[in-house]
Protein backbone atom coordinates (compact mmCIF):
# COMPACT_ATOMS: atom_id res chain seq x y z
CA UNK A 1 0.00 0.00 0.00
CA UNK A 2 1.51 3.53 -0.62
CA UNK A 3 2.48 5.72 2.07
CA UNK A 4 -0.16 8.16 2.02
CA UNK A 5 2.11 12.14 2.00
CA UNK A 6 2.78 14.45 4.96
CA UNK A 7 0.46 17.15 5.20
CA UNK A 8 2.07 19.69 7.10
CA UNK A 9 0.35 22.15 9.23
CA UNK A 10 1.07 25.69 10.54
CA UNK A 11 -0.65 28.19 13.16
CA UNK A 12 0.31 31.86 12.30
CA UNK A 13 0.67 33.46 15.65
CA UNK A 14 3.25 36.35 14.98
CA UNK A 15 1.02 39.22 15.00
CA UNK A 16 1.33 41.94 18.06
CA UNK A 17 -2.64 42.02 18.25
CA UNK A 18 -3.18 46.18 17.50
CA UNK A 19 -6.57 45.98 18.02
CA UNK A 20 -6.63 43.36 20.83
CA UNK A 21 -4.70 46.27 23.13
CA UNK A 22 -4.31 47.04 26.15
CA UNK A 23 -4.57 43.59 26.57
CA UNK A 24 -2.19 42.39 24.33
CA UNK A 25 0.13 44.46 25.72
CA UNK A 26 1.80 42.18 28.35
CA UNK A 27 0.08 39.25 27.01
CA UNK A 28 0.33 37.96 23.69
CA UNK A 29 -2.95 37.83 21.80
CA UNK A 30 -2.13 34.03 21.35
CA UNK A 31 -2.27 33.68 25.35
CA UNK A 32 -5.20 35.10 25.60
CA UNK A 33 -8.09 32.81 27.74
CA UNK A 34 -11.27 31.99 26.43
CA UNK A 35 -13.86 29.33 27.17
CA UNK A 36 -11.24 28.53 29.95
CA UNK A 37 -8.10 28.11 27.62
CA UNK A 38 -5.85 30.27 25.59
CA UNK A 39 -6.80 30.85 21.79
CA UNK A 40 -4.23 29.36 20.44
CA UNK A 41 -4.48 25.93 22.24
CA UNK A 42 -7.98 25.74 20.96
CA UNK A 43 -6.56 26.03 16.91
CA UNK A 44 -4.07 23.18 17.95
CA UNK A 45 -6.32 20.96 19.61
CA UNK A 46 -8.55 21.16 17.13
CA UNK A 47 -5.67 20.23 14.45
CA UNK A 48 -4.90 17.17 17.08
CA UNK A 49 -8.39 16.20 16.36
CA UNK A 50 -8.11 15.98 12.88
CA UNK A 51 -4.78 14.11 13.06
CA UNK A 52 -2.07 16.39 12.29
CA UNK A 53 0.51 15.91 15.13
CA UNK A 54 3.48 18.39 13.84
CA UNK A 55 2.34 21.80 13.99
CA UNK A 56 4.46 24.56 13.29
CA UNK A 57 3.64 27.60 15.00
CA UNK A 58 5.78 31.06 14.08
CA UNK A 59 5.51 33.25 16.90
CA UNK A 60 7.29 37.49 17.18
CA UNK A 61 5.63 39.55 20.05
CA UNK A 62 6.43 38.60 23.43
CA UNK A 63 7.16 34.61 21.84
CA UNK A 64 8.74 33.65 24.72
CA UNK A 65 6.11 33.63 27.11
CA UNK A 66 4.29 31.88 23.77
CA UNK A 67 6.90 29.32 23.82
CA UNK A 68 6.67 28.47 27.50
CA UNK A 69 3.26 27.96 27.75
CA UNK A 70 3.26 25.10 25.14
CA UNK A 71 6.84 23.99 24.94
CA UNK A 72 7.02 21.01 22.90
CA UNK A 73 3.44 20.54 22.70
CA UNK A 74 3.56 17.21 24.20
CA UNK A 75 1.10 17.95 27.08
CA UNK A 76 -1.88 18.41 24.04
CA UNK A 77 -0.57 15.21 22.16
CA UNK A 78 1.27 17.51 19.38
CA UNK A 79 5.10 17.97 18.42
CA UNK A 80 5.26 21.70 18.01
CA UNK A 81 7.95 23.38 15.91
CA UNK A 82 8.51 27.20 16.79
CA UNK A 83 9.83 29.64 13.91
CA UNK A 84 10.80 32.93 15.75
CA UNK A 85 10.63 35.91 14.07
CA UNK A 86 12.33 39.04 15.16
CA UNK A 87 9.61 41.01 14.31
CA UNK A 88 6.16 40.11 12.79
CA UNK A 89 6.42 39.38 8.86
CA UNK A 90 3.25 39.50 8.08
CA UNK A 91 1.05 35.94 6.99
CA UNK A 92 3.25 35.59 3.56
CA UNK A 93 6.54 36.41 5.44
CA UNK A 94 5.99 34.20 8.03
CA UNK A 95 4.90 31.27 5.94
CA UNK A 96 7.98 31.54 3.29
CA UNK A 97 10.49 31.70 7.01
CA UNK A 98 8.90 28.84 8.19
CA UNK A 99 9.45 26.61 4.90
CA UNK A 100 12.01 24.88 6.68
CA UNK A 101 10.47 23.35 8.96
CA UNK A 102 7.21 22.04 6.73
CA UNK A 103 7.50 19.43 5.02
CA UNK A 104 7.32 19.66 1.05
CA UNK A 105 3.93 19.26 -0.57
CA UNK A 106 0.56 20.67 0.98
CA UNK A 107 0.00 22.45 4.08
CA UNK A 108 -2.93 23.28 6.15
CA UNK A 109 -2.17 26.82 7.34
CA UNK A 110 -4.87 28.81 9.82
CA UNK A 111 -4.48 31.75 12.01
CA UNK A 112 -3.95 31.27 16.09
CA UNK A 113 -6.67 33.73 16.49
CA UNK A 114 -9.21 31.80 15.37
CA UNK A 115 -12.73 30.01 16.74
CA UNK A 116 -14.43 27.46 14.64
CA UNK A 117 -16.47 24.45 14.31
CA UNK A 118 -15.01 23.99 11.04
CA UNK A 119 -13.64 20.35 10.69
CA UNK A 120 -9.74 20.34 9.12
CA UNK A 121 -9.92 16.46 8.68
CA UNK A 122 -12.61 17.53 6.17
CA UNK A 123 -9.52 19.03 3.98
CA UNK A 124 -7.79 15.64 4.35
CA UNK A 125 -9.03 14.51 0.61
CA UNK A 126 -8.34 17.64 -0.82
CA UNK A 127 -4.60 17.79 0.48
CA UNK A 128 -3.74 14.42 -0.40
CA UNK A 129 -4.97 15.12 -3.87
CA UNK A 130 -2.91 18.19 -4.11
CA UNK A 131 0.32 16.23 -3.42
CA UNK A 132 -0.65 13.40 -5.96
CA UNK A 133 -2.04 15.35 -9.18
CA UNK A 134 -0.41 18.16 -11.02
CA UNK A 135 -3.60 19.08 -12.22
CA UNK A 136 -5.54 19.42 -8.90
CA UNK A 137 -5.75 23.35 -7.14
CA UNK A 138 -2.57 24.12 -5.74
CA UNK A 139 -4.42 26.44 -3.28
CA UNK A 140 -7.67 25.65 -1.56
CA UNK A 141 -8.89 28.42 0.91
CA UNK A 142 -12.21 28.43 3.35
CA UNK A 143 -14.71 30.96 2.59
CA UNK A 144 -17.22 32.46 5.29
CA UNK A 145 -20.19 34.90 5.57
CA UNK A 146 -19.23 38.41 5.73
CA UNK A 147 -19.02 39.62 9.24
CA UNK A 148 -20.13 43.05 10.30
CA UNK A 149 -16.52 44.73 10.42
CA UNK A 150 -16.21 43.30 6.54
CA UNK A 151 -18.91 43.88 4.55
CA UNK A 152 -17.38 43.75 1.55
CA UNK A 153 -15.93 40.43 1.82
CA UNK A 154 -12.74 39.34 -0.36
CA UNK A 155 -13.37 36.97 -3.17
CA UNK A 156 -16.03 35.52 -5.39
CA UNK A 157 -16.69 31.62 -4.74
CA UNK A 158 -18.02 30.17 -8.08
CA UNK A 159 -18.90 26.68 -8.63
CA UNK A 160 -15.81 25.53 -6.25
CA UNK A 161 -13.31 28.08 -7.78
CA UNK A 162 -12.73 31.05 -6.03
CA UNK A 163 -12.41 34.42 -8.71
CA UNK A 164 -10.90 37.73 -7.87
CA UNK A 165 -14.16 39.77 -9.45
CA UNK A 166 -17.65 39.53 -8.67
CA UNK A 167 -20.41 41.50 -6.85
CA UNK A 168 -20.91 38.59 -4.70
CA UNK A 169 -17.87 38.36 -2.02
CA UNK A 170 -17.25 35.86 0.64
CA UNK A 171 -14.56 36.57 3.11
CA UNK A 172 -11.62 34.22 3.94
CA UNK A 173 -11.59 32.65 6.61
CA UNK A 174 -7.72 32.71 7.34
CA UNK A 175 -8.34 28.90 6.68
CA UNK A 176 -6.21 27.64 3.77
CA UNK A 177 -4.26 24.63 2.32
CA UNK A 178 -1.05 25.75 0.09
CA UNK A 179 1.52 23.59 -2.29
CA UNK A 180 4.12 25.14 -0.37
CA UNK A 181 6.24 24.93 -3.52
CA UNK A 182 3.94 28.07 -4.73
CA UNK A 183 6.07 30.52 -2.14
CA UNK A 184 10.03 28.76 -3.04
CA UNK A 185 12.24 31.30 -3.79
CA UNK A 186 10.81 34.05 -2.22
CA UNK A 187 13.08 36.07 0.23
CA UNK A 188 13.28 34.51 4.10
CA UNK A 189 12.54 37.01 6.88
CA UNK A 190 10.77 39.56 5.28
CA UNK A 191 7.86 41.45 5.47
CA UNK A 192 5.46 39.51 2.75
CA UNK A 193 1.61 39.87 2.42
CA UNK A 194 -0.36 37.08 1.47
CA UNK A 195 -2.99 39.18 -0.90
CA UNK A 196 -0.42 39.78 -3.78
CA UNK A 197 0.28 36.09 -3.77
CA UNK A 198 -3.76 35.29 -3.55
CA UNK A 199 -4.04 38.11 -7.24
CA UNK A 200 -1.29 36.01 -8.68
CA UNK A 201 -2.73 32.82 -7.98
CA UNK A 202 -6.37 33.35 -8.67
CA UNK A 203 -5.48 34.96 -12.02
CA UNK A 204 -3.58 31.65 -13.23
CA UNK A 205 -7.01 29.47 -11.96
CA UNK A 206 -5.02 27.70 -9.33
CA UNK A 207 -7.20 28.68 -6.61
CA UNK A 208 -10.72 26.40 -5.47
CA UNK A 209 -12.58 26.85 -2.39
CA UNK A 210 -15.37 26.09 -0.27
CA UNK A 211 -18.29 28.05 1.71
CA UNK A 212 -18.36 27.15 5.46
CA UNK A 213 -21.47 28.31 6.82
CA UNK A 214 -20.78 27.00 10.76
CA UNK A 215 -19.94 28.41 14.24
CA UNK A 216 -16.51 30.98 13.14
CA UNK A 217 -15.10 34.05 15.04
CA UNK A 218 -11.93 35.82 13.93
CA UNK A 219 -10.83 37.22 17.59
CA UNK A 220 -9.57 40.93 16.95
CA UNK A 221 -10.79 43.13 20.05
CA UNK A 222 -11.53 42.85 23.31
CA UNK A 223 -15.02 42.95 22.87
CA UNK A 224 -14.81 40.12 20.66
CA UNK A 225 -13.14 38.11 23.02
CA UNK A 226 -15.53 38.91 25.93
CA UNK A 227 -18.48 37.76 23.78
CA UNK A 228 -16.95 34.49 22.80
CA UNK A 229 -16.01 33.56 26.40
CA UNK A 230 -19.89 34.35 27.69
CA UNK A 231 -20.99 32.27 24.54
CA UNK A 232 -18.27 29.33 25.59
CA UNK A 233 -19.23 29.55 29.01
CA UNK A 234 -23.13 29.50 28.70
CA UNK A 235 -22.71 26.59 26.05
CA UNK A 236 -20.06 24.56 29.00
CA UNK A 237 -23.16 25.43 31.55
CA UNK A 238 -25.89 23.84 29.25
CA UNK A 239 -23.67 20.68 28.79
CA UNK A 240 -23.53 20.50 32.95
CA UNK A 241 -27.48 21.10 32.68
Amino acid sequence: MPRRPEIGAMILAAGRGERMRPLSDTTPKPLLVVGGKPLLAWQIEALARAGFRRIVVNVAHLAEQIIAAFGDGSALGVEISWSLEREPLEAAGGIVTALPLLPEGPALIVSGDLYTAFDYATLRSRAEAMAEAASAPRVHLVMVRNPDYHPSGDFTLVDGRIDGAGATRKTFANIGLYDTALFRGAPRETKLKLLPYFERWIAARLVSGEHFDGRWVNVGTPQDLAALDRTLGDRASDRRA
